[in-house]
């Protein structure tokens, strides 16, 4: 095919410019959560003593071993991604539906207190004091108030004075007493009955009609099918949400519990929203001011724009290439060729893992009779920059028998990837929870894991010129060799820090998985070899019982506890 000419490519970047003009820019988001796991904290922003556990969203706390806990105790959980629900130039609201399954349980058939509420909010925080009759919404100094900036579809199952019963579905604006409700008694409805029962709930909101509907209908089992949304809704609501909610938003849940408690669970719940995308408002300007000028530029553009890219990307390996060969005993420098050549380009069939960091792929160098494993860091950007040369300066620099050996590292247009020896029996985890088709690992052998594993760490914490602080240690981290000999390995998460301090801070969140971090962490926000010890009594349990710390056990939240 041809190059096109200045003209051609005038005329059709000036088409494309009015096209985009006059179109609404609508985007779609569709996904469907559920059943619920560990992995889901990485999607939503889980406000304490909210947690996800029995693959449900615990809205409110579940912990049966800490009574206190059940009481006057509010949380939320929120989709981490907000979506901009209008755009400045257009009168028309975005649309969404969200519906999802619930079970508002009573513990030992107490009265049920207080209620759930699907949401929408202009941030992640949960408001403080927001636990009873505030169902996580508002608190009492700013009930009320415009500037709440929160609508909410309450399922309550408490009754306040301002309230028909304990038994309704309300609509609540910026406050918690509903401007719209409606008693589901008549309707043959228990929100929270004696017994487990299990209720769909439709939330669906007309961005052109700017109306507001909600629906119920009960589903026989939990894992049953979806019964079909009933054909009237049990309660609708003109609202144009330009008038209360972010132009930036964000969607989730929240509950509350007050002197007497039940679990609030979101079982499974599906969201589509129509929303808008930011459009850049130069190109409008552009052709105001007019079409042969901009064009002119949009012809140099491309230009310009090849020019840069060029020059940021030599820069970028410039300075990440400087900052590797300035590694004291630096590594192989691997051609990226050769290790695509190597994992069969990548092939699905041959990887290994995936985490936060990157996906980990085996590979095979035919010339060198020898097999690697390859991590691809999925963060391709200035922050995968400092996650990879964070891994690559700590690992690069360890020498220890028990720690997964550093091969090699590739840095090519931006591609960021290091080369690890391959370990054949892969990681403990699969070996501990894999099911009974994986013969189990005799008490010798684990006793070997155990010993390889604490002397990886004595080698962090006392041994090595600096410490080093895993923040990661697990099973899955735990790798082992053709003897089961155990290689501590995954370093993208580990801080060296000076002898003289004891713990490394991290601005954005503790640290680790949940189940194997220590209790002080959630406080402190630091990490220390305290915390790595902790995390290695976990993995310790795991071998001795063959059960996940992360995991809820009878009435306790984890199994540590």
């Amino acid at each position: 095919m041809g190059l096109l000419t200045a003209k051609q490519i005038t005329i059709f970047i000036f088409l494309c410019c009015l096209q985009s003009i006059s179109q609404a820019k609508l985007k779609k988001f569709d996904k469907q959560y559920g059943p619920f796991d560990e992995t889901y904290f990485d999607i939503f922003q889980v406000v304490p003593p909210a947690t996800i556990s029995n693959h449900a969203l615990q809205v409110t706390s579940d912990s049966h071993g800490a009574y206190m806990s059940l009481l006057n105790n509010a949380g939320r959980i929120l989709l981490k991604q907000s979506f901009k629900l209008w755009d400045d130039s257009n009168k028309r609201m975005a649309s969404f539906n969200s519906s999802f399954l619930i079970n508002i349980y009573r513990i030992s058939n107490k009265t049920a207190a207080e209620g759930l509420t699907f949401l929408i909010s202009p941030d992640l925080e949960l408001p403080t004091y927001s636990h009873g009759q505030q169902l996580g919404l508002t608190n009492a100094n700013t009930d009320g108030q415009s500037t709440n900036k929160v609508i909410a579809v309450e399922l309550d199952t408490f009754k306040q004075e301002f309230d028909p019963d304990d038994n309704h579905i309300g609509i609540d604006i910026h406050s918690i007493s509903s401007v719209n409700v409606e008693s589901l008694t008549k309707h043959g409805i228990e929100l929270a009955p004696i017994g487990a029962r299990f209720y769909n709930i439709w939330v669906q909101y007309d961005g052109i009609k700017k109306i507001l509907d909600v629906y119920i209908a009960e589903q026989a089992e939990k894992n049953g099918s979806t019964p079909p949304r009933p054909k009237n809704p049990i309660l609708t609501h003109d609202i144009d949400l330009r008038d209360v909610v972010n132009q930036e938003s964000y969607f989730g849940f929240s509950a509350s519990t007050g002197n007497f408690y039940q679990l609030n669970c979101v079982l499974r719940w599906n969201l589509t929203v129509e929303y808008f995308e930011e459009k850049n408002p130069r190109i409008k300007v552009g052709l105001g001011v007019g079409v042969p000028l901009f064009a002119l530029f949009l012809i140099l553009l491309p230009l310009l724009g090849y020019y840069y890219y060029k020059k940021r990307v030599a820069s970028s390996e410039s300075n990440i290439l400087g900052a590797l060969k300035s590694l004291p005993g630096m590594p192989r420098d691997f051609e990226f060729k050769v290790l695509k050549k190597a994992t069969n380009n990548f092939d699905g069939k041959n990887k290994l893992g995936e985490g936060g960091f990157g996906v980990v792929h085996k590979g095979y160098l035919v010339g060198e009779i020898l097999e690697i494993a390859v991590k691809w860091f999925s963060r391709e950007s200035i922050k995968g920059q400092d996650d990879f040369l964070a891994e690559l300066t700590i690992i690069n620099r360890l020498r220890h028998k028990h720690l997964v050996k550093l091969l090699g590292w590739s840095h090519k247009h931006g591609k960021l990837l290091l080369v690890y020896e391959y370990m054949p029996n892969g990681s403990l985890d699969k070996h501990l929870f894999s099911g009974s088709d994986k013969k189990p690992l005799s008490w010798q052998v684990r006793y070997k894991i155990v010993s390889g594993v604490a002397s990886a760490l004595h080698y962090l914490h006392d041994e090595f010129e600096q410490k080093v602080v895993h923040c990661d240690l697990k099973a899955n981290n735990i790798m082992l060799d053709s003897n089961f000999n155990a290689r501590l390995g995954d370093f993208g998460l580990a801080r060296a820090i000076d002898h003289e301090k004891t713990s490394y801070a991290e601005a954005e969140g503790v640290l680790g998985t949940m189940g194997y971090i220590a209790p002080e962490c959630f406080l402190t926000g630091k990490a220390t070899q305290h915390s790595d010890v902790y995390a290695f009594g976990a993995v310790l349990l795991e071998l001795v019982c063959g059960k996940r710390a992360g995991n809820k056990v009878n009435v306790f939240q984890l199994f540590v506890d």
